[in-house]
């Protein structure tokens, strides 16, 4: 009999931080796939990243949606009940020998609480790692729902061991988004156009010339200052006179007022030099990272897949506060004048040495080789 383990995706990075295990999964001979796509992750006006996992072959098992209106503290507790319930009446039809659950948003310890009451194992990725916002509340707050603790770090495998998990329960496979980054890396060409493919709006910007690339998310314990670091960040990217490539922010507190500054600006400021993108396919979206001058923004691509790429970094803000990184990334507060040196600064590196410290880019055959072979089990104990 095969084992069946059920994933859930929920958002944009969720996805590509497990498409190569989830492709490693499907195809391994004792093991059978069982794909849940959820919250933001079905949402057009969130980049419908469900169009991109239908096109790369995969079989969705269910469709499950818990997105509340609003962006805001009430409405994301609110989407994480909504969402236990719906994926516990997933996980019931589904009738998974294992759940994978991935990183820290609210959805993840939706599915950690619905799976670990429903008797089912739960493998949690990404468990160990250190940053600001909730995300570190919820983070450890999975780790201790867990039964097994796929770490992309060693540093992060210590950590869970410190919450007092057990040592043969962790293992650092590495990080599944760098098997995507490696890809990219051994063939870099960009080989498409942006706008052709993704279409986007706003000015037209030539690819063939220096662009930076601009992805910064609400932060939810600062939701309020959302607006107000967004226009930080547009004013900085407008002053730049460069040219500019951004991307739309997650579904988190805050995502209402990043997004309204983002309109607001279009229409009343010179934002003649930016493009503005819903989404892009993982793969794309690394290549055109690897054709660009620098990263801007607080998501944790700069720090995990272009720290292994060797793309220049200007990190923003406390969302990805004390994360592990790499060489190519520079902190700045929400300050345009920071972010504008910062960004000249890193404009005028050519590249950074790559670095492994998310792993070697063989994370998503890791995985599946250890749910097939890890026991099954439901109870544990804090280690003393």
């Amino acid at each position: 009999m095969k084992r069946k383990i059920c994933v859930v995706v929920t958002a944009r990075p969720s996805y590509s931080r497990i498409q190569t295990a989830l492709k490693a999964i499907e195809s391994h001979p004792d093991l059978e796939l069982q794909l849940v796509v959820a919250a933001s992750a079905l949402l057009d006006r969130y980049g419908n990243t469900v169009k991109y996992i239908r096109d790369d072959g995969f079989k969705i098992a269910a469709n499950v949606y818990m997105i509340v209106e609003g962006e805001n503290l009430v409405t994301s507790a609110k989407s994480t009940g909504l969402g236990l319930v719906e994926i516990a009446t997933a996980f019931d039809n589904l009738k998974p020998d294992m759940v994978i659950t991935i990183a820290d948003r609210y959805e993840t310890i939706a599915t950690a609480i619905a799976a670990s009451y429903m008797n089912i194992p739960l493998v949690h990725i990404q468990g160990g790692e250190v940053t600001g916002s909730i995300d570190e509340k919820v983070r450890h707050a999975v780790t201790k729902l867990s039964n097994y603790h796929f770490v992309a770090t060693k540093n992060a495998a210590i950590r869970v061991g410190k919450l007092g998990e057990d040592e043969g329960d962790i293992f650092v496979t590495g990080c599944p988004s760098i098997d995507l980054a490696k890809r990219v890396l051994e063939m870099p060409d960009l080989g498409f156009d942006p706008f052709e493919k993704y279409g986007g709006v706003g000015a037209w910007v030539d690819v063939k010339e220096d662009f930076i690339v601009v992805l910064q998310h609400p932060v939810t314990t600062e939701y309020a200052l959302a607006r107000r670091q967004a226009h930080e960040t547009l004013c900085a990217a407008r002053d730049l006179k460069t040219r500019v490539l951004w991307f739309w922010p997650n579904v988190d507190a805050g995502s209402d007022g990043t997004s309204k500054e983002i309109r607001a600006f279009r229409e009343s400021d010179d934002a003649s030099n930016m493009h503005f993108f819903k989404n892009m396919d993982g793969e794309d979206f690394l290549r055109l990272l690897m054709a660009s001058k620098c990263i801007v923004g607080n998501s944790s691509v700069a720090i995990r897949e272009c720290s292994f790429l060797g793309v220049p970094a200007v990190n923003i803000g406390t969302r990805q506060a004390n994360r592990e990184r790499g060489i190519n990334v520079l902190d700045v507060d929400y300050d345009r004048q920071q972010i504008i040196q910062a960004v000249r600064k890193q404009m005028a590196t050519t590249r950074y040495v790559g670095d492994r410290v998310y792993g070697q880019g063989d994370a998503g055959q890791r995985i599946a080789d250890l749910v097939a072979t890890i026991p099954l089990k439901i109870e544990k104990q804090i280690s003393y």
